[in-house]
């Protein structure tokens, strides 16, 4: 008997790597388009493996429907999991594993592509040149050479970006609570505390996983400790940042520039098409009319490479499990 397995968040592109993965797997799969959450989890009644994605809710009640419908494993696609609640799960039995690695490389070079953006005003001279104006007014940038740029998280995805940046000739900083990673030193980073990272950094960039303890890690008092006009970039989680606080710290100028590929509140915004509709978030709303502001849809990990690695892993994942050799649990 096939193993059953429902897709949820998923798009064409999903489908398209997920059947050719699939191809050395055999599960039965089935792709649905609605986000999952306590309303929804009954469509995969019948299915033994369920697959969310980021923004997908996996709430109590969520949870308690998907195990009465049969659930036995959530393989989550994505490396972050803190949209699971882990108690219910553990309660329930249901099992969770989680793709903890696929391409750093995707989300380290579209940190870095931010940051390039913003500092040489790429999106606006492309709207303007389109227009007609050549005018170089209110385009000035800095080199990122001899600049200092402070690493907040330094995992995998950290480690890349900051290699990446090195080559730049940028000074490193680097902020973790673990053991300090030895590429990056050799690389001549320098570990600090958090206060000495924020307060001498030129650039600030994110690269830490959302936890009770760096929940809002970025807010108004940190903003007021960092250098002024200094850059901030957060290509990890959207709960990292107090959203509220960047208004004051943009108007006021005392951060120059923003980066944001991830949202507090993007589930229900991101990877939809809002295009016909009035934005109902105020704070992003607002944030969007800044132009030192740049606002991306969770699209850092959108990768060919990084796709492929999601769906191989996924799937492998769930082989593992049920061969009774789990990998990358989050439970149990």
């Amino acid at each position: 008997m096939p193993i059953h397995m429902i897709v949820f968040s998923s798009r064409q592109y999903d489908r398209d790597v997920f059947t050719a993965a699939n191809a050395a797997f055999g599960y039965s799969l089935q792709f649905q388009e609605s986000q999952l959450d306590a309303q929804t989890a009954v469509l995969a009644h019948g299915y033994a493996v369920v697959c969310p994605f980021v923004n997908d809710i996996l709430d109590e009640a969520t949870l308690e429907t998907l195990h009465e419908g049969g659930t036995q494993l959530v393989a989550l696609r994505s490396a972050g999991f803190n949209h699971v609640d882990l108690a219910a799960a553990i309660r329930l039995g249901i099992g969770v594993v989680r793709v903890p690695a696929y391409s750093p490389h995707a989300v380290a070079e579209h940190a870095a592509g931010l940051i390039l953006t913003l500092n040489r005003k790429l999106h606006r001279a492309y709207a303007r040149t389109r227009d007609g104006d050549f005018s170089l007014n209110g385009l000035l940038g800095f080199d990122l050479h001899g600049k200092t740029l402070g690493i907040i998280g330094t995992g995998v995805i950290g480690r890349v970006f900051g290699r990446i940046m090195a080559g730049f000739g940028m000074k490193l900083l680097a902020f973790d609570p673990g053991a300090p990673a030895a590429d990056l030193l050799q690389a001549g980073a320098h570990y600090v505390p958090l206060d000495t990272l924020l307060a001498e950094s030129d650039i600030v960039s994110l690269h830490c996983p959302l936890l009770p303890s760096t929940y809002h890690l970025i807010d108004a008092a940190a903003l007021a400790r960092m250098k002024h006009g200094a850059m901030l970039i957060n290509t990890g989680r959207g709960g990292l940042i107090d959203s509220q606080a960047l208004i004051g710290a943009l108007k006021s100028g005392q951060l120059g520039h923003l980066g944001l590929d991830v949202y507090e509140e993007e589930g229900g915004l991101f990877f939809e098409d809002h295009s016909n509709h009035m934005l109902q978030d105020d704070v992003l709303a607002r944030l969007l009319s800044f132009p030192n502001v740049i606002v991306t849809s969770h699209q850092a990990f959108f990768t060919r490479e990084a796709l492929g690695e999601i769906a191989n892993t996924t799937l492998g994942n769930v082989k593992a499990w049920f061969d009774g050799s789990p990998r990358y649990q989050v439970f149990p």
